[in-house]
């Protein structure tokens, strides 16, 4: 007897497996962001850490210089080549983080979509957004590529831009679910995430510690790294025009009589008045890059913010060798990501093409394709398989 597959039969089995997968990672997709936040993992180990006492932790040499005084809530300097805490001041405080959580949002976001999509914006796509937010001026009815949404995220902070990148990755609540899961999966058990553009939401809440792994996670990303870095932009207007929009960070620009910091190289500002003054701050200097955040200055006034994490970059450049450690951004039980060694990709990237497709979906289309290839191969092998009688 022979056992047989015809050419035909042979294709249909693979177009039905291929079938079978695109239907089933959107739904493997969903469940994940559905499922309820398990919690911080970890327990009393983890707490153990200097990084979950109250008040400023350092472990200076002699002669080390002395570490700054200032007025924020909560304030974290580390060395975002190693994931070093150098020092802390209530590193795991949990407090309103404002539009710092879009770095969370963009960690989330970015490899899921490229930056050459274009996509015409619905009435429902704007659907949502707080009073008072902070916007770049996306409209209904008009078309912009992704790569112009992420401007309007980064430069302005922009929550349209958010809400209808959000609407691209699954909506409202599934965007949410998803950067819980991702900061779970980054270390970060601080955060919690209600809105995922920073607006205030009550339990939405982060600490310095997690900001500060989230945007060393950041630099590690040509594509975020490039966006957190840009000065000023143009952005889509109507009837094909285009207006500029400058970055908010202060520190990056020196806008409003803010000193612009040397090697500054991003990442995210946010306020609120829930929230206060917040910044996630990284520079670069002799081949090392620090990685700053502060959270609502008590003093000072708005622009104490960056004047603070001035003081505190200036003093973590200071104190080179001078310290020990008295924490890591690399939590146990983190997800692996390139080497604790590894130059962050601000330094070293090139800049990809914005319009090119993103490697996830290269990525699935080929591991799509060799798999129904093999299918195809087996199929075609049992064709000549004979009966044998055993």
């Amino acid at each position: 007897m022979t056992i047989g597959f015809s050419f035909r039969t042979a294709r249909s089995t693979c177009l039905l497996c291929v079938a079978g997968l695109l239907t089933l990672m959107p739904a493997a997709a969903a469940a994940r962001a559905g499922r309820p936040d398990p919690g911080p993992p970890g327990g009393a180990a983890v707490r153990q850490s200097p990084l979950y006492r109250s008040g400023t932790q350092v472990r200076p040499h002699s002669g080390a210089p002395r570490v700054p005084d200032v007025s924020a809530l909560s304030w974290v300097v580390a060395d975002a080549g190693t994931g070093d805490v150098l020092a802390a001041n209530d590193a795991h405080r949990e407090l309103p983080p404002a539009s710092t959580l879009k770095t969370l949002f963009a960690l989330t976001v970015l490899p899921t979509l490229p930056g050459g999509l274009r996509h015409e914006v619905s009435p429902e796509d704007l659907s949502g957004i707080g009073p008072g937010s902070s916007l770049v001026g996306v409209v209904e009815g008009e078309t912009y590529r992704v790569s112009d949404l992420w401007n309007g995220v980064f430069l302005n902070s922009g929550n349209d831009a958010v809400h209808v990148l959000a609407a691209l990755t699954g909506g409202w609540s599934a965007t949410a679910a998803h950067m819980q899961a991702e900061a779970r999966a980054l270390g970060a058990r601080d955060t919690h995430v209600r809105s995922p553009d920073g607006y205030d939401a009550p339990g939405q809440v982060s600490s310095a510690y997690d900001l500060a792994v989230f945007g060393r996670a950041g630099l590690r990303r040509p594509d975020f790294a490039r966006y957190c870095a840009k000065v000023d932009a143009m952005f889509p207007g109507l009837d094909g025009s285009s207006y500029g929009i400058m970055n908010t960070n202060r520190l990056l620009t020196g806008a409003d009589g803010v000193e612009p910091y040397p090697g500054l190289i991003g990442v995210k500002n946010g306020y609120t008045s829930n929230a206060g003054n917040t910044l996630i701050a990284a520079a670069r200097r002799d081949g090392r890059t620090l990685v700053v955040t502060v959270m609502n200055p008590q003093e000072g006034g708005g622009h104490a913010v960056y004047e603070e994490a001035r003081s505190l970059l200036d003093w973590g450049f200071e104190a080179d060798g001078e310290v020990d450690p008295v924490g890591s951004l690399i939590a146990e039980g983190a997800r692996p990501r390139q080497g604790p060694q590894a130059v962050p990709a601000a330094a070293t990237a090139a800049k990809p093409a914005e319009d090119e497709p993103g490697w996830p979906e290269t990525g699935v289309i080929l591991g799509v394709a060799g798999l129904g290839a093999g299918v195809m191969a087996l199929a075609l092998r049992l064709r000549f398989v004979r009966d044998d009688g055993s």
